[in-house]
Order: C-alpha cells, then structure tokens, then sequence
C-alpha cells in the first residue's frame, strides 16, 4: 500500500474541513442563515463483571452469559438555538434517580439542560435489574455503572454533531402487537392475594383459544413510528423508531428485538459505519407479540425485530426531509398519590411472610405480593413524576415514565397538536403501569398493587391531560 506524504495528509484534510465548512454555511444561508445539526452514538452498556441480576419476572433470576450486546443508543439534535439529548437504553425499567445522575453528570459535560434530555428503556426482560421490582433486587455495582455510561454517550454523541436534515414518517406492523388483556367469564379471572383486588373481571396471557376469554380488554397502537437524520448530502446518521409491542423474548443477557431492528434497519437502507439504528417503546403496557384469539404462533426476537424493520423502511423510504426545523421541548413534574396498604394489610403480608418464605426470596405469587405491601408501606405516599413533549417541527413526542396502554397513546395522538405525535414509555423513570381509571376496576395484573402499579386510580388522565398541554406549549412555540 502506497503511503500519502504527511504534508499532503494534512493539505487535503484542511482542504476536506474548509469544503464541508464551505457546504454548511451554503445551506444555512439557503434557509435564512439556520443550521441543523445532529449527531448519534450507540455505546455499549454490557456489564464488565457476571453473574449479574436480571428483572422482568415474578422471581429473581440471574444471568452468566452475553447472548448480544446491551446499547445506550444516543441522540443530540441542534436547531441553532435548543439542543436536545434523545437516549434509548436496553434495560427493562430505569428508575428517576439513576436517570437524574445520568442527566447531571451529561449536563457537566455538554451543558445541555437536564428538561432537554429524554432518557427512556426499552423494556426488554433481558438485562442487569437496575430497579427493584417484584420478586427481583437490584445489580448496585451495574446501575452506578449504567448511570455513567448513558451520561457518556450523550456527550460523544454531541460531539458528533454535523449539519444534518430531518423527515419522519409512519407505517405499520399489526403483526406483532395484540392487547393481552382480556375480559374473562365472571367468575374465572386469576387473582392472587396482596394485590387490592379480590374481585378481578379482566386477566392478563389468558393462554391461546381460553374459552373463557370474552374478549380483549383495550385497543392496540400498531403503528411503527420513524424519525429519520441524514447529514445534508443524504448519508444516514440515525434513525429513532416507535413501536407499541411488549418485548418479544429473548435469553439473558440480551437487547431482545430492539438490537435486532438497530442491526436490520442499518441494513436495510445500507447505512455507513456509525450510524445508529433506535427503537423505543411505545404504548405497551397492555399489548405483546401474542395473540391469544389464534393458535400459537412461531415468533422470536429475530422475526419481530426484521418485521418492524421493514415497516421502518416502508416508512422511511416516504419520508421528505427538512434542512432545518425548530426544536422545542417542555417538562413538568407532577405530584401523584400512591395506592397505599392499609396498615392491617401490611400486618397481614408480614404474617404471611413470616409463615412461608422463613428468609427466602419471594417465588409464588402470594409471596411476591406480601413483600409488595410491605415495601411500598415504607415508601412515600406519593411520586414525582417526570413528563416532557418534544416537538421536532411538525412531528411531536411524548415521554411518559410509566407503561402506558394502547387505548392512551391512541387518544395522545388523535388530541394532539403535532401530526404525528407518538410516545415514549418508561422515559425518565419508571412510575409502573398506568391503567385508565376504568381498566382499575376491571382489575388484572398490570392493576394489582405493588411498585410495578402503584399509581392512584386516577393518574391516567392527569398525565395525558399534562402531556397534551405540553404538546399544545411546544406546538406554538416560534419557529
């Protein structure tokens, strides 16, 4: 191989860096002298030391192999006035505190405002527990490390910044989302004690062809919602997808479907070294890949994540993208009561505690929910919650920390200002699951009382009416 001078090295990448800057100050004077910039990183997040813990079940279990790589999947968009900071863990819930000291240690780094950054996991059941949750405790050495990784992703992923064009669009993928909730028979609903419930109407995986499922309990967002960013001359940089399905399985430890989709979508539009292939979670607290109407179906990580890929890629091949668009977001914190245990239930799941798990951790069901009383009688009675919008020129996001139904991220996208409109669950926290008032009374396990569903009755619409203000703020916000 033939070696270039160093003299010429150094002449042609001056060269190179006047052009592109030459390039850049063009566009930008093409469009009143505004310049759009982005830049992405993916940074691996995989635990240095194993065995480590992995939530996401009933029990504690633990993991001792690597299947495939764990990603904080990093965005920094810059409209010339606001930057923002977009990051995707693989991680099943991240709870506020550990996403606070990621935001502030990133603030120090880039000085992006901490209400400009929107962290969010995936919620693939596959990964380090960083959350106490259930029958699982938490990996301490794994989640100070997570906390500062994310925060150094942020910062690469600012320093990649670069002019760059934006578009967005939508397909879909009703292959690989179906409510999983079910209104059952009276009389033949599972229910276990411990939960505030004794007289549950609806169950969550009643099994394939149950005849004594009625019928689903809610609707299903089967939307794949893409944002895509080139850099001015068409070469792709990134792409951020949405998609409202659960997880689709996959042995610890793993990124599940959404390293798979990062994987097929570089491929499929034949992306550069670099690029950075996202999928968040949508409205998923109520859905997964099955669909328990119909005889069980063959599906793994592989084929949901190569499904929604492709609806990625329909819609990305529509998409008409922008040399410059105004960036706005806007955060709030809101207060919300927790349904708390009576003091004669705590009494009561400490004698049954006492009775049957003598020292062990929690296994069956019973169990697990006596410990939940227990713990959330020594937690606050109340949670502050995190919930921003974004609105990236006419496409607006929703970030909710909590896993939010179909039927809410439906209703969040036909009020909304901003077409199209798609949220983000489990972003900046994790707050549980967030039935609507009516599904409450309907009971099931995504409604029965522990950390995982803590929420009062009533904190649903109190969210979406906060989060449709904010979209209706960031929606007038000047261009």
């Amino acid at each position: 191989m033939t070696m270039m001078p160093l003299i010429d090295i150094t002449v042609w990448g001056i060269a190179c860096f006047l052009a592109s800057g030459a390039c850049a100050a063009a566009a930008g004077a093409a469009d009143g002298g505004r310049v759009f910039r982005a830049g992405a990183f993916a940074i691996d997040v995989t635990p240095r030391n194993l065995p480590v813990i992995v939530n996401g079940g009933m029990a504690e279990r633990t993991a001792e192999k690597v299947v495939d790589p764990l990603h904080a999947r990093c965005l920094v968009l810059d409209d010339g006035r606001t930057q923002v900071a977009i990051a995707v863990v693989d991680n099943c819930l991240i709870p506020r505190a550990l996403l606070d000291e990621a935001k502030a240690a990133a603030r120090e780094r880039t000085g992006i405002p901490t209400e400009r950054m929107l962290i969010s996991a995936t919620h693939c059941h596959s990964a380090p527990s960083v959350c106490p949750a259930l029958g699982s405790g938490v990996e301490e050495a794994y989640a100070a490390y997570l906390a500062s990784r994310i925060a150094e992703g942020i910062a690469e992923a600012q320093k990649r910044l670069r002019p760059a064009r934006v578009g967005w669009g939508v397909d879909r993928d009703p292959k690989n989302v179906f409510c999983r909730r079910y209104l059952m028979k009276p009389g033949t609903a599972r229910t276990s004690p411990f939960t505030g419930h004794t007289d549950d109407q609806c169950q969550m995986n009643p099994g394939y062809e149950n005849p004594n499922a009625a019928k689903r309990a809610g609707p299903v967002d089967d939307a794949v919602s893409v944002l895509s960013i080139q850099t001015r001359a068409g070469r792709p940089l990134a792409l951020l997808a949405n998609y409202s399905t659960h997880y689709a399985g996959a042995p610890a430890l793993s990124a599940d479907y959404f390293g798979v989709f990062a994987r097929k979508i570089a491929e499929k539009i034949d992306a550069p070294d670099g690029f950075v292939g996202i999928m968040s979670n949508g409205t998923s607290g109520d859905a997964n890949c099955c669909d328990f109407n119909h005889p069980r179906r063959d599906f793994d990580r592989f084929t949901v994540g190569e499904d929604t890929a492709e609806a990625a890629f329909r819609a990305y091949q529509r998409i008409e993208y922008h040399d410059w668009v105004p960036l706005a977001m806007e955060e709030r914190v809101l207060t919300l009561d927790v349904r708390m245990p009576s003091p004669d239930e705590v009494e009561e799941a400490k004698a049954y505690i006492e009775a049957h798990c003598k020292g062990r951790k929690p296994k069956a069901l019973p169990e697990v929910y006596a410990w939940e009383t227990v713990h959330l009688s020594r937690m606050p009675s109340t949670r502050r919650l995190r919930v921003q919008a974004l609105r990236i020129g006419a496409l607006g996001i929703a970030a909710i920390p909590c896993e939010v139904y179909g039927s809410t991220g439906l209703r969040l996208k036909e009020a909304s200002p901003l077409a199209p409109t798609f949220t983000i669950s489990l972003a900046n926290g994790c707050s549980g699951y967030l039935p609507p008032p009516e599904q409450h009374q309907r009971g099931g396990y995504t409604t029965w009382r522990a950390r995982s569903s803590c929420l009062e009755t009533e904190a649903e619409p109190k969210i979406a009416a906060c989060v449709l203000e904010l979209l209706g703020r960031v929606a007038e916000a000047s261009d």
